[in-house]
């Protein structure tokens, strides 16, 4: 089995991110990692939160806290709501650890050796109302691609096009909201991308090929346009300082790194932080994963399209300009947006549903199902409350859920509290054990291929398959006639929820322990189901203890609809036809 190594997109510290954030990078990430681990793979899943940069500071000072602290605060904030939507990293680190810290200054100083970092004099806005140079993102005003008049000086994030503050209409500060700025001498660290741009486009053309079009197109469009010379450093107090051996007028001006140069570093960083925080006793080797990585590791990105300039063109860039061993990406999954009503998350309108309430309102399985069987990967995708709960209701509810009770309930009431025998497997479990290993293949073929939507309609059909079993065999008819025919239904039926328990987990990992749980199997330790004994359907052998387990999933009401709807601010769309089909 191949190792793999996979990361998503940083979570930015300046607050609670929303469900668009979750589901266009570290929900998928967590799915494809957990699926790796049932099938045998050596999984190395490392994240971080994102701590430098304009925002950081601007939200610090709102909450009245030095924006170290503040930092800190927000980076256990967020690791515990990730902990609780069951997000399996195995390690969730901090940009601005002394690891990234070290990484980052060293690789500037690889690229100044090689002659890809080049000082500067430019010519950069001032703010006279706040007394110090703006850093890009301290600079708002109108994107001159599109028109939109939030553009920030470093991105428009409207239409996405990557921009310099003095490329901005109508500027003004994000501090003060002064407009009363100049354009003043000053020095900064360049990248010479245009240097590179060559070597990138060779490098896209080698491993882009097999990326979602999403992500080719976007690279493509990049590279197309041309690579430009990009400043790397910024006028903030927080950040990774320029190395005073390397550079000391600089360092002696405070400068620090770029966010977008010390970020996408802190994928190595964490895992240099993972490999440090190995307990007493256990060794872990950082570098065989990113450095002279050999080629068993596969290493697989996450992240929204907003990201994936950075990540495809940028960071590559600065990787390939050290001119050294460091791992690149193989394959970069990128999503579109997921959109509220049809209009963007935002916190200060409170519009839409952000994952701290998310995890106040339903558990995390919920919420889990629902946006990967919506995942945005062809296009943008819509979270309405109506069809959310409709996915709930009839996939969840209905389909999994009902069949675990009325199966398990059922054949508690009727034959005990151990796995009924009955006579041997007949021909509609033969024809079943065929449908649930085609269908577990498909299953298998959509994961392997990260097609999540595709893969939750597969599973969706394997919840299925067993209340078509049900509903055609009706053990609750046949146990007044025959209760070894009976018996027989109920023993298949509880191989179902056992196999359900298994491969359901990437997906729904908390209810998958429930219903694994349900039967005492204490040499049960699988981690995957066999096409093979899919089609037996015999893992759970007769005689076999068994719990029932509370409901796994509540219907939500009409009432909790209405109460969704007034706290986050949606208007009640059409119904809408549940399940990953018609999310298709």
């Amino acid at each position: 089995m191949t190792r793999q190594l996979i990361t998503s997109a940083l979570p930015y510290i300046n607050g609670i991110k929303h469900l668009g954030n979750m589901v266009g990078s570290m929900l998928p990430a967590d799915v494809y990692a957990r699926y790796l681990r049932q099938r045998g793979h050596e999984v190395l899943y490392i994240c971080a939160t994102d701590e430098h940069g304009t925002p950081a500071e601007l939200a610090a000072k709102e909450a009245g806290l030095p924006v170290d602290a503040f930092c800190a605060e927000q980076h256990e904030a967020q690791k515990a709501i990730y902990q609780g939507f069951g997000l399996s990293f195995d390690y969730f680190g901090r940009s601005s650890s002394p690891q990234n810290r070290e990484l980052t200054q060293t690789i500037a100083r690889q690229l100044h050796a090689n002659g890809f970092i080049e000082e500067r004099a430019i010519r950069q806005v001032y703010s006279n109302a706040d007394g110090r140079f703006l850093p890009d993102r301290y600079i708002v005003g109108t994107c001159p691609h599109c028109g939109y008049d939030k553009a920030r000086g470093d991105q428009c994030e409207n239409c996405t096009r990557v921009l310099d503050p003095t490329d901005l209409i109508d500027p003004r500060s994000a501090i003060s909201g002064s407009s009363d700025l100049e354009v003043r001498e000053t020095k900064h660290l360049f990248l010479l991308q245009s240097k590179l741009a060559g070597e990138v486009e060779a490098w896209v053309d080698e491993h882009g090929r097999d990326w979602p079009v999403l992500s080719s197109s976007i690279a493509r469009k990049w590279l197309t346009e041309g690579l430009h010379d990009r400043a790397i450093t910024r006028d903030l107090d927080w950040g990774v300082p320029v190395p005073a051996d390397t550079w000391p007028e600089l360092a002696a001006e405070g400068k620090v790194f770029y966010v977008w140069f010390d970020a996408p570093i802190e994928y190595i960083g964490a895992t240099r932080e993972w490999a440090d925080a190995a307990p007493e006793g256990e060794q872990r080797d950082w570098k065989s994963w990113w450095y002279q990585a050999d080629a068993t590791v596969n290493y697989t990105q996450f992240m929204g399209k907003d990201n994936v300039p950075f990540h495809a063109v940028m960071f590559p860039a600065t990787l390939l300009g050290t001119r050294d061993a460091w791992k690149k990406v193989d394959y970069l999954k990128s999503f579109n947006w997921l959109n509220y009503y049809g209009g963007k998350f935002s916190t200060s309108q409170k519009r839409g549903v952000f994952s701290d309430a998310a995890l106040e309102l339903l558990p995390a399985d919920y919420w889990r199902y629902f946006m990967m069987a919506n995942a945005p990967e062809s296009d943008d995708t819509n979270f309405t409350w109506e069809l959310f709960s409709a996915t709930v209701n009839k996939d969840l509810a209905d389909v999994l859920g009902n069949f675990v009770n009325r199966v398990l309930s059922f054949s508690r009431k009727r034959f005990g509290d151990e796995v009924p025998a009955g006579r041997a497997a007949g021909e509609a479990e033969q024809q079943l054990g065929e449908q649930i290993a085609d269908l577990l293949t498909e299953y298998q073929t959509q994961m392997d291929a990260l097609q999540f939507r595709k893969a939750a309609q597969a599973l969706r059909a394997l919840w299925s398959a067993g209340n078509s079993y049900l509903e055609t065999k009706a053990p609750w008819l046949e146990a007044k006639t025959d209760l070894d025919g009976a018996a027989l239904t109920l023993r298949t039926a509880m191989n179902l929820i056992h196999l359900y328990s298994v491969v359901s987990e990437p997906f729904i990992p908390a209810s998958s322990a429930a219903m694994r749980a349900a039967f005492a199997l204490p040499d049960d330790t699988r981690s995957w189901v066999s096409a093979e004994e899919a089609r037996a359907l015999a893992l759970v052998p007769a005689g076999t203890p068994f719990t029932v387990p509370p409901v796994l999933f509540a219907k939500i009401t009409e009432e909790d609809l209405d109460a969704y709807r007034t706290r986050f601010g949606a208007e009640p769309e059409a119904p809408a036809t549940a399940g990953p089909e018609a999310a298709a």
